[in-house]
């Protein structure tokens, strides 16, 4: 009891004298207080703001009937932008001299910028594809052994969907410093078979049901005309080239229901497409 007698006494001595020191500091504390909740309100109003701004110029650029992938990096971009200034002024409110904020982020920016070296190369790479778009939203691209479609690019990196609907995530700097194929660019493609028949066939006969069948197809392109004709005489057939031209949109669906119209045209004709196979001569030794 002694013991807590003497804590007792003790509080009651320094009560008076905490009492008269929140009394003479209250106008700091009401004045830090005022500064933090203004801060707050700063951050939360600011975040409105900021948001509000970019849908604003995403809205603007669609309007424009821009790439889609170009919206979403500028609108990113603007969205990070503003939050830097708003979060600026929400220090500066509690005190903090922005002066020495901004030194401060741009030594930190400098040093960040040295470690993160990749990060700002993916950065300026995806300015660059921004600004000379060697594809749009919705394009069918091969880069760097990665095909997909193209979803989005953002600031670090370009998101591809395959179609098997698995999302690659491509960094920027993997974009532009490697080889871009963009199926979707043109309004037209060719498509490229090899057909092999067998070395027995008649390879005019071959030629001519080849041909029909193309005629055949509605969605094939007049021009450029098709191409058939022999590339190779291979080990174990001869090789016919068939190439004919469609829609872009067109090509897989074409591709497959051809494909399939010339095996069983070749097949009605009584050609044979032929196994890999190897002849083996025998010579028997005399004594």
């Amino acid at each position: 009891m002694a013991a807590e007698d003497q804590v007792t006494e003790v509080a009651h001595a320094i009560a008076p004298k905490l009492t008269d020191w929140f009394v003479a500091n209250s106008d700091l504390f009401v004045q830090y207080g005022v500064n933090i909740i203004s801060a707050l309100i700063i951050l939360f109003i600011g975040n409105i703001v900021v948001k509000a701004i970019s849908n604003s110029v995403s809205k603007v650029l669609e309007k424009k009937q821009m790439d889609p992938a170009v919206v979403h990096f500028i609108g990113s971009l603007v969205r990070y932008l503003l939050f830097v200034i708003v979060l600026i002024a929400a220090l500066g409110r509690v005190g903090v001299q922005t002066a020495s904020v901004v030194a401060v982020i741009g030594a930190a920016g400098l040093a960040v910028g040295l470690a993160l070296q990749g990060s700002l190369s993916n950065f300026a790479a995806g300015v660059l594809i921004v600004a000379f778009r060697p594809f749009k939203a919705g394009d069918y691209v091969e880069i760097n052994g990665v095909a997909g479609s193209v979803e989005s690019i953002q600031i670090f990196q370009t998101i591809l969907t395959t179609p098997d609907n698995k999302m690659i995530v491509v960094p920027n700097s993997g974009v532009i410093g490697g080889a871009i194929t963009n199926y979707s660019r043109h309004a037209t493609r060719r498509i490229d078979y090899v057909i092999g028949v067998s070395y027995k066939a008649d390879l005019k006969k071959t030629k001519e049901v080849i041909t029909r069948v193309l005629e055949a197809e509605t969605r094939l392109l007049q021009t450029p005309a098709p191409t058939v004709g022999v590339v190779a005489l291979a080990d174990s057939s001869v090789n016919f080239v068939v190439r004919p031209w469609v829609k872009t949109d067109d090509y897989w669906a074409v591709y497959f229901d051809l494909l399939q119209a010339i095996k069983e045209g070749l097949d009605e004709a009584g050609i044979e497409i032929p196994f890999p196979q190897m002849d083996v001569h025998l010579n028997k030794l005399e004594d």
